[in-house]
């Protein structure tokens, strides 16, 4: 009897078992929200070498893409881009203006635990940070407690939007 109850318990558990995956906000609703109007076209940044070897420095790993997808309008940019936080991207909204973090936010979460990064709570501590000269945000991110790996994704993808941003800038 006490083997069967433990198996219903193992099984019970695992199929009920909570996943932290999730879709919070689409890619559009993230866009209408930081222009306040209509979607504005996106545009194309290419990267050279001397780009993607700056970008591999702050991203902690080699960067393959040859050019990242943006939006822009009235001097904002919007920068929606994907990084991995243990296994599993973590897609990531990040809106500037005057080389600032306006907002960000996690989009979609792919990865069993961490999620925490997704409450306004965390996310509130990027508001107004910027570049530093070593490409290091201005301000501290204070840390999850086990959501290490998803905190620093969400803090290399913030240094990246606004390191993309600033080369943007720069070209015009």
């Amino acid at each position: 009897m006490n083997k069967f109850i433990f198996i219903l318990l193992i099984l019970t558990s695992t199929a009920f078992s909570v996943s932290a995956n999730g879709l919070y906000q689409s890619n559009d609703q993230f866009l209408e929200q930081a222009f306040h109007t209509e979607i504005p076209k996106s545009e194309v940044l290419w990267l050279t070498a001397e780009d993607k070897t700056a970008i591999s420095a702050i991203m902690n790993r080699k960067f393959k893409q040859l050019r990242v997808r943006y939006w822009r309008q009235d001097g904002a940019t919007v920068w929606i881009l994907d990084e991995i936080g243990k296994e599993k991207p973590i897609t990531i909204g990040v809106h500037i203006e005057d080389n600032k973090i306006v907002n960000l936010k996690v989009l979609a979460f792919r990865e069993s635990r961490g999620d925490e990064v997704r409450h306004q709570f965390f996310t509130k501590q990027f508001i107004n940070a910027e570049l530093n000269e070593e490409n290091q945000l201005s301000q501290h991110i204070d840390g999850i407690t086990g959501a290490t790996l998803s905190v620093r994704a969400l803090k290399k993808v913030a240094r990246l939007a606004l390191w993309l941003n600033n080369k943007k800038h720069s070209e015009q």
